[in-house]
């Protein structure tokens, strides 16, 4: 059995977010704020085999965690049979442990439908990105009237699914009143809420500190609707949210990667629709596996990706202005020429 592959500051490749697709079908401010893009071209994206097969390689590497993302993964079609072949790498053998989590982050609008059938192909939890509750200011942020839509694929998740989450990017003057109705929202829905604070990444081409509410803020936002919250005492390990509990025993999270980086535990890597590994959601440059999964296979793609996560020294949250190209993210224009650089590319 090969021990799991560590980077420069010792940290393991364990968590994957796979991304089946550029596209989505919002049109969120911090993702995708312009009207013209560069998408992936449709003949590079990855086959659901490949992705499977690169996955299966990567477990005797330390691969035990798995996100499916986008763009908007519910658009990629058959998305049931990706769940499927990824299900069955859960069996472990002396020579590679299986997968022990497949998850999957959406906004929901497409979620009604597919959220049982989902659930019986094999995936474990759903985390929704949903940013407010409100109507009319759903379509100024997102630019498209399906908070409905939204809703009810939130509800299907929640018949379906313990641990259901609902992310919320906290973006000041624009839905940082909500924070109290979104966490009654998840008491009433039996729904953990998480608040990200709103980070400077590809696609958010407005970003300004100014916009920024940091943890400590919402903390105290909280506490004066809620009463004192305290740190949960649960094992946090590498995930990226602090888990707090308030006084009625409700869970809340905060990820506070702007504020309080968390970096030196991150073991995460982003695999895009089109085979670009990334090493850090900030890193400029990935290494493209496609041509040698193609052309040699996934076992010679996994060892192009250990060897790249072997010379990773990213700590990209808490040096972001210099791993991310400021004068590209300041053009719309240059930054539409270069999709990778777009969070809705790479898996936010």
């Amino acid at each position: 059995m090969q021990l799991p592959i560590l980077d420069q500051h010792q940290r393991p490749l364990r968590s994957l977010r796979l991304s089946v697709t550029d596209r989505c079908n919002l049109r969120c401010g911090y993702c995708m704020p312009e009207e013209r893009y560069a998408w992936l071209p449709k003949a590079a994206i990855l086959r659901y085999e490949e992705s499977i097969a690169l996955v299966a390689a990567l477990l005797p590497h330390g691969l035990r965690k798995l996100r499916i993302t986008g763009g908007e993964p519910l658009l990629r079609r058959d998305l049931t049979d990706l769940v499927v072949g990824l299900d069955a790498l859960r069996a472990s053998s002396p020579n590679s442990p299986g997968l022990d989590e497949i998850a999957l982050t959406t906004n929901a609008v497409h979620l009604e439908d597919l959220a049982a059938p989902l659930k019986r192909a094999g995936l474990d939890r759903i985390t929704i990105s949903l940013d407010t509750l409100k109507p009319d200011r759903f379509l100024e942020m997102t630019r498209r009237d399906e908070l409905d839509r939204a809703l009810r694929g939130l509800r299907a998740a929640t018949a379906s699914f313990e641990g259901t989450k609902l992310n919320t990017v906290v973006v000041r003057g624009e839905n940082d009143d909500e924070l109290a109705d979104l966490l009654r929202f998840g008491a009433e829905h039996d729904v953990e809420v998480r608040f990200i604070e709103y980070m400077d990444v590809g696609g958010a081409t407005r970003w300004s500190m100014d916009s920024v509410v940091p943890a400590s803020e919402i903390l105290e936002r909280i506490a004066a609707a809620f009463g004192e919250p305290r740190p949960d005492s649960a094992p946090r390990g590498a995930a990226p949210a602090s888990r707090y509990l308030l006084p009625s025993g409700q869970r809340f999270g905060l990820i506070a990667s702007t504020t309080r980086p968390f970096c030196s535990s991150c073991d995460r890597a982003r695999l895009t629709a089109d085979g670009t590994f990334f090493t850090c959601l900030y890193a400029a440059e990935g290494a493209d596996t496609a041509p040698t999964l193609r052309d040699h296979g996934a076992e010679a793609a996994a060892r192009l990706i250990a060897d790249t996560w072997q010379k990773r020294s990213d700590r990209g949250a808490e040096a972001r202005a210099a791993s991310i190209d400021r004068a590209a993210l300041a053009g719309a224009d240059e930054l539409r020429s270069r999709p990778h650089l777009e969070m809705h590319t790479r898996g936010g």
